[in-house]
């Protein structure tokens, strides 16, 4: 239940989504009959999900549909039903005591009110108006991936006791999160939340094809089909502003990405992927064939300059030597992992190329902490020429 516009279709399929991954069997169900296209959007999403929809049409009354939906339901064997209703002001008193008769027909055992993270305190009267003739159980806030930090939450917890239960990170049906708070709490701090961000990582990446990718990493035949894949990985992680978010000290910088390289990170990526798209198998395996009139062909099939594709291959070569020294640890007969450069990116934890701390920088963008991207000489270096200083000057 909620206002218009404050994204109930769109939380009803994403928590559907969200409630399927837990082993349940949801079933979704538009009631909402007055907002056109209502039904339809909904209708949508649980075909976009693969899921169940009851089929209800906009000359129903809501309450009949609650109720044959529930039947409908039991024959389909759900599990869970999800009922979307219709936005409505809560000073709207016939729309406010048809939902009191939804409530009465269907028991639910859930009431989530849908706030906007965007909107003021006067959301705070809405909640408790809709608590005082409905009885909320939980809170769904949306739009949380804004420059909102969703402060209105608080309020609302307070006045109506329910606890929010929900949060919309984005756009996509995967973007919805369990809330916590003490990682909302970091997100809004700037302290990032590294434990949603591990979690959405093991939901999109399969730990076989990570430990096949770590051996290549290993021996350097870490390839640009390779490199394509894992930034198709990063995309469905969210996008790069919601990533960065989350890692400790990076909030700030995308901006300086964008400031330096005049295009946000999610441009460059997109570039990158159709110069790499433009290439034949055996260049994306092998880009040491790559010659000058192959570098022209590719510059044309993916509509940029052949010193962008340059500046690729070579940043993507220097990765790649910096992912080797890495990724070789203390093993026999391999060298101790360098320290890194001052300059780096903070964290010193490896991960993904061009986006996790620590490694080299997404071909397109400035190098990050790469060994000759000329961040001041190595400590051995520094020890080896106060060592020689005394000796000079004996001699003098």
């Amino acid at each position: 239940v909620g206002l218009q516009g404050s994204g109930k279709t769109t939380s009803a399929g994403k928590i559907a989504n969200l409630l399927r991954k837990q082993k349940m069997r949801p079933y979704l169900v538009p009631a909402d009959v007055y907002r056109p296209a209502a039904i339809d959007q909904l209708t949508v999403l649980a075909k976009q999900l693969d899921m169940p929809c009851f089929p209800s049409t906009v000359d129903m009354n809501p309450v009949d549909i609650a109720r044959q939906a529930m039947e409908a339901a039991r024959e389909q064997q759900a599990t869970v039903v999800l009922l979307d209703t219709a936005g409505r002001l809560h000073v709207d008193e016939p729309l406010m005591q048809e939902l009191a008769a939804i409530k009465a027909a269907v028991n639910p055992q859930e009431i989530l009110f849908v706030a906007d993270a965007m909107t003021g305190q006067d959301a705070v009267t809405v909640a408790e108006s809709f608590n005082e003739r409905l009885g909320l159980t939980g809170v769904v806030l949306t739009k949380m991936d804004g420059d909102a930090r969703g402060g209105a939450a608080l309020s609302i917890r307070a006045v109506t006791g329910a606890p929010v239960k929900f949060v919309g990170m984005g756009e996509k049906l995967s973007e919805m999160e369990v809330f916590h708070p003490d990682r909302i709490a970091g997100r809004i701090l700037g302290m990032g939340d590294v434990l949603t961000l591990v979690e959405k990582a093991q939901a999109t990446i399969d730990a076989d094809e990570a430990e096949a990718l770590a051996k290549k990493m290993r021996k350097a035949s870490f390839d640009l089909e390779d490199f394509r894949t894992q930034m198709r990985r990063i995309k469905k992680l969210g996008s790069l502003d919601s990533i960065l978010k989350m890692i400790p000290g990076m909030g700030g910088l995308r901006e300086k990405l964008a400031e330096a390289n005049g295009a946000m990170p999610e441009k460059e990526m997109a570039r990158t992927e159709a110069i790499i798209n433009s290439m034949t198998m055996a260049e994306r395996r092998n880009p040491d064939i790559l010659n000058g009139s192959r570098r022209a062909r590719i510059a044309k099939g993916a509509g940029v300059t052949v010193q962008q594709v340059n500046q690729l291959v070579r940043q993507f070569e220097q990765m790649r030597q910096m992912m080797k020294g890495m990724m070789g640890g203390k093993a026999k007969g391999m060298p101790a992992m360098p320290r890194m450069p001052r300059g780096s990116m903070p964290g010193g934890m490896g991960g993904m190329p061009g986006m996790m701390p620590g490694m080299g920088g997404m071909p397109g963008m400035p190098p990050m902490g790469l060994p000759d991207a000329g961040h001041g000489k190595s400590a051995a270096a520094k020890k080896r020429k106060k060592r020689e200083r005394p000796a000079k000057r004996k001699k003098k």
